[in-house]
């Protein structure tokens, strides 16, 4: 009896001594993170791993997604032209190059954001086309020199001052009953369709039948220094246009023809056009602009230089143009 009582003594002291290794840190595999030891019911020593608390779900956040359509996801690309094509959180953009001793070098540097234009690459137009310009009781009118005028123009074309009151005459067959349910519409701040077409009102002018097409002018004081640009797109043929200005009576207040257009050649995204330049009153007196088309101007033609060679584009009476306000040195 002593002797079985001497050996469960003995196996209970193994016992507490193993257990108090393994408390006071005996086996390395228990110091091990992520594990705990522990002894089974034949007193060997377990290692199992612990079982990390499942996450709690976490609710859907309401602020944007990468994917979704912001300006800070997808910014404006005049912004981010003006930031170097550089996003916020990317790195600088660098070169690398080799110095005199051959160490190869990194330099950050800042793109060069600005256009064409702004380096000088685009001059810039010339202000007013140079044209006939009429007023009310004055003779013939030139437009005023601006750089790069030749002033031996109108005598090369072939166009002759007339010395008399033109405009009177004009005014004579013109324009009183002219349609304006039809007219269109001042837009700000973009270049808007004007077009002349076989279902357009026609009218006999002094200067023979014709479409035309009625636009009312913006009025106000932001107008100064500003003039109207309108574009002539070519496609089977090209408008060479006449434009009348008038008073919120439609009484005739300027005319201006023969309008020495500048003509832009077409390229992969756009027709070629003849675009003028004209200036713009800002007193009031002229609310109503219309565009029409001259019988001596249908019998001319636009003639461009291309890769081909000379390339005839023939005056037509129905066409499409844009018109908008740009400033006078723009």
């Amino acid at each position: 009896m002593n002797r079985h009582r001497f050996l469960h003594a003995a196996a209970c002291l193994i016992l507490g001594a193993m257990l108090s290794a393994c408390q006071i840190g005996g086996s390395t595999v228990s110091n091990r993170e992520g594990y705990f030891s522990w002894v089974d019911e034949q007193g060997r020593v377990r290692y199992s791993p612990i079982v990390e608390e499942p996450a709690k779900e976490q609710p859907v956040s309401q602020s944007a997604g990468a994917d979704e359509f912001t300006t800070a996801n997808y910014p404006d690309a005049e912004v981010l032209r003006r930031r170097g094509y550089v996003r916020e959180g990317d790195e600088q953009p660098y070169f690398t190059w080799r110095d005199a001793d051959g160490t190869v070098r990194n330099t950050y540097y800042q793109p060069d954001t600005r256009t064409d234009k702004e380096k000088g690459f685009i001059a810039p137009p010339l202000g007013a086309t140079p044209a006939k310009v009429y007023r009310a009781g004055d003779t013939l009118i030139a437009a005023e020199p601006v750089a790069g005028h030749d002033p031996d123009a109108f005598a090369i074309l072939g166009i002759k001052d007339t010395g008399d009151d033109y405009l009177s005459r004009f005014s004579e067959t013109c324009c009183e009953t002219l349609d304006t349910e039809d007219h269109e519409r001042w837009q700000e701040n973009r270049e808007f369709g004007v077009h002349l077409k076989d279902s357009s009102p026609k009218h006999l002018f002094l200067t023979g039948l014709s479409p035309y097409q009625l636009i009312s002018l913006p009025q106000g004081d932001q107008t100064e220094g500003q003039l109207l640009r309108l574009r002539s797109y070519a496609s089977a043929g090209v408008v060479a246009p006449s434009v009348l200005f008038l008073d919120g009576n439609l009484s005739p207040v300027r005319l201006v023809t023969d309008l020495v257009s500048d003509f832009v050649p077409e390229n992969w995204h756009r027709r070629g056009y003849l675009e003028a330049r004209i200036a713009f009153s800002s007193t009031g007196a002229e609310r109503w602009m219309l565009v029409f088309t001259r019988s001596e101007d249908l019998e001319g033609q636009t003639v461009t230089e291309t890769r081909r060679g000379p390339r005839k584009i023939p005056h037509v009476s129905t066409g499409e143009m844009g018109l908008d306000m740009v400033d006078a040195l723009q």
